[in-house]
């Protein structure tokens, strides 16, 4: 009887595996013209349309899209699986909807430094920048080194991601950072920083107000005495990007 047993386990084990290999090499067996032939059938005019809208951040996307809804591009992202080797074909076509699929797709620990270098400088609209930053780019493994390279860089979207790290870095591991020296840069640049670097910095500049009190006085006066996103328009329940009243109200949350 426990032979039996034995035998019946390792068939289903054996059954098993093969329904996984199958299962993989099914999500591997998608080309880039399929993926690209799907994105183009769940394309829908609307959102291309809100997608090419200018705003206070940068901007539309361009021509180079589907508007394809991001959900409908989570939907085929799941129905694709981890696909490397897909992913980076996806992001070179230029094509917004391929990158945001590109972004679900990456094994990031398959992406060398110089690499996540490329793919942070190809970007051509913030919200395929947020997309990258989310699932990617705080997952690299080199994201402290390129975080500090980028600080100091001319391209636009290398310091809006070196910023955005810097304020992720502000909230979960501020140990080595010089706080005081950011909030001098932010004081000077922010003004005339490029809208999509101006965001993520503003960003920096609320998170150092709202989690270090010691800073917090000299964080409301910098937001007051700058203005910047004082007029932003914000759907109601949404928090202004305006940095004193993001600031205030973060901290008034937590009291």
């Amino acid at each position: 009887m426990a032979k039996k047993l034995t035998s019946k386990t390792a068939t289903k084990s054996k059954a098993a595996k093969v329904k996984s290999a199958t299962a993989q090499a099914k999500s591997r067996v998608m080309t880039l013209e399929e993926a690209m032939r799907q994105l183009k059938a769940l394309g829908n005019a609307g959102v291309r349309a809100q997608n090419a809208k200018s705003g206070p951040l940068g901007s539309g996307a361009g021509d180079n899209q589907f508007g394809v809804s991001r959900g409908d591009v989570r939907k085929l992202a799941n129905k694709i699986k981890t696909n490397h080797e897909l992913a980076l074909a996806l992001w070179k076509t230029g094509n917004i909807d391929a990158q945001f699929l590109a972004t679900l797709l990456i094994n990031v620990k398959l992406l060398s430094a110089d690499e996540m270098v490329r793919l942070v400088k190809s970007i051509s609209w913030l919200s395929v920048a947020d997309w990258l930053y989310s699932y990617v780019l705080k997952e690299h493994a080199d994201k402290e080194t390129l975080r500090q390279k980028w600080m100091t860089s001319n391209d636009r979207w290398a310091a809006r991601a070196g910023w955005q790290l810097t304020a992720g870095r502000v909230v979960k591991s501020p140990e080595g950072l010089d706080l005081v020296a950011l909030l001098d840069r932010i004081e000077k640049e922010l003004s005339a920083a490029a809208p999509e670097v101006q965001w993520t910095m503003n960003m920096c500049l609320a998170e150092i107000g709202i989690h270090f009190p010691k800073h917090r006085k000299r964080a409301l006066a910098i937001g007051e005495k700058l203005g910047i996103y004082r007029d932003y328009p914000c759907s109601k329940g949404c928090t202004s990007p305006f940095a004193p009243i993001w600031i205030n109200e973060m901290v008034r949350r937590q009291s």
